[in-house]
């Protein structure tokens, strides 16, 4: 089987929502919408305090290329428009909206039959997609109708769509593969239009047989799709790790993917191309597992976007008396939320609630020169000195030792014997620089 050759660690997988099958989660009587749930620019109110919205409306529309629509998740009244916690934190402008009913606009066909694929061009599927909001659903929320704008000059050769899900715990990639093959292989096709490439490959690690059986038989319904079952390493999903493993073509420093050919889109982001296209449906809602040891029951919920996240741990049976931390996202590169009020966004992929004792950090003791952490980076840095680096402030030196290539996976910290806070530091140093690179570019300008 294949995989990528730099690094990696094997975590626990602890999937005990994988047979979950999923289930749609009953509105909430709020949601919160925040304008900056994508990478890029925010959107922009086009919406006011007192208006009333029907479920798909556009309510904040993209500032940019790199931004995204906004849409509402519901029907009901606009409440306020103001600052509003997100789930790292910070106060964020958000929409907020009273639920009233469950209206939706007529253009969107809300009927489970499935549709075929539809005739556009390439130009008007990326214009469909950047209308609807889509965004990348693996996590890093980069607007989708980016990335299949091919840059002039570059060309796309091979679409790969991310099956691989190896973050622990989560699964709600692994559960759509089995409830809408259809759908996402439609979704594929239609991603294959707009790039105007003729073969994709679907990556799925091998601890997901029946994922693998399922979409492997339907594929045969779709020319030029097939399924690649990888070997199981985390973080398999990178986008530079997938490429790596599937065509063997290294994605150079400092350079993208469409740079060796390949373009990469989450499961989940086919499913939201496909409902984009096919049911004129904008992204106002995802699968988000909901799931941890000792939790009553773990599950995979159809959220709208908005939706408080204790709403998610109440239907799941509500928090174990054990919990120390809940994660957005999965424990190896997901975030603790600071209040269980934040807002489900288009990139929550699940809510994992650790038990204090393994959520409690280890007591930090000298570097003992291992080199652990060097052996395990997927993308061949050196964490002990990146961090060393962070510590100091020395941010010239973090930048020559490029820590802005940090993926910010964790297998460095995740493996380190003598519980170094690696990635806090290496996070640190990263965004120190990145500001850094940001003001320098903005005074040539």
């Amino acid at each position: 089987m294949k995989t990528f050759p730099k690094g990696g660690v094997h975590p626990p997988d602890n999937k005990k929502a994988n047979v979950s099958a999923i289930e749609v989660l009953p509105l909430p009587k709020f949601v919160c919408i925040h304008l900056s749930q994508h990478l890029g620019a925010p959107a922009e109110p086009v919406v006011a305090k007192g208006d009333t919205v029907k479920t798909g409306q556009l309510i904040a529309k993209s500032t940019g290329f790199v931004s995204a629509n906004i849409h509402s998740p519901v029907s009901g009244t606009v409440k306020k428009i103001e600052p509003a916690p997100d789930s790292s934190g910070y106060t964020r402008q958000a929409i907020f909206i009273e639920v009233q009913g469950d209206e939706w606009l007529d253009t969107i066909d809300q009927s489970a039959d499935l549709k075929i694929l539809p005739d556009l061009t390439p130009g008007e599927i990326v214009a469909r997609v950047s209308q609807m909001g889509v965004v990348g659903l693996g996590g890093a929320t980069f607007p989708s109708h980016v990335k299949i704008s091919v840059p002039q000059g570059k060309k796309a050769e091979i679409l790969i769509i991310n099956g691989v899900e190896c973050e622990p715990y989560l699964t709600s990639d692994h559960r759509l593969m089995l409830e809408k093959a259809d759908e996402i292989l439609i979704g594929t096709q239609l991603l294959m239009k707009a790039l105007e490439v003729n073969q994709a490959i679907i990556g799925i690690e091998s601890n997901k047989p029946d994922a693998i059986s399922h979409l492997t038989m339907h594929c045969a319904k779709y020319p030029g799709i097939r399924v690649e079952v990888l070997e199981v390493k985390y973080p398999q999903g990178g986008e530079k790790q997938l490429i790596k493993a599937i065509t063997g073509r290294e994605v150079p420093s400092g350079k993208l993917p469409i740079d060796v050919g390949a373009v990469v889109h989450n499961v989940g982001t086919a499913f939201a191309v496909y409902e984009a296209i096919t049911k004129n449906k904008p992204l106002i809602e995802r699968v988000v597992t909901v799931t941890g040891k000792s939790m009553p029951r773990s599950a995979n919920y159809l959220v709208r976007i908005g939706t408080p996240v204790s709403e998610l741990i109440e239907a799941a049976g509500g928090m174990p008396e054990d919990t120390g931390k809940v994660v957005n996202g999965g424990p190896m590169m997901g975030k603790a939320l600071p209040l269980l009020d934040v807002p489900v966004t288009k990139g929550t992929s699940g809510i994992v609630l650790m038990p204090a004792e393994e959520s409690a950090r280890r007591k930090v003791m000298n570097c003992i020169r291992c080199s652990r952490c060097n052996s395990v980076c997927p993308m061949g840095m050196e964490p002990y000195y990146l961090m060393s680096m962070g510590e100091a402030k020395r941010w010239e030196e973090l930048e020559q030792g490029k820590v802005t290539e940090c993926m910010e996976c964790g297998s460095c910290s995740y493996i380190c014997p003598s519980g170094r806070p690696l990635l806090d530091y290496i996070r640190l140093g990263k965004n120190s620089v990145n500001r850094i690179i940001k003001s320098r570019v903005n005074e040539c300008k």
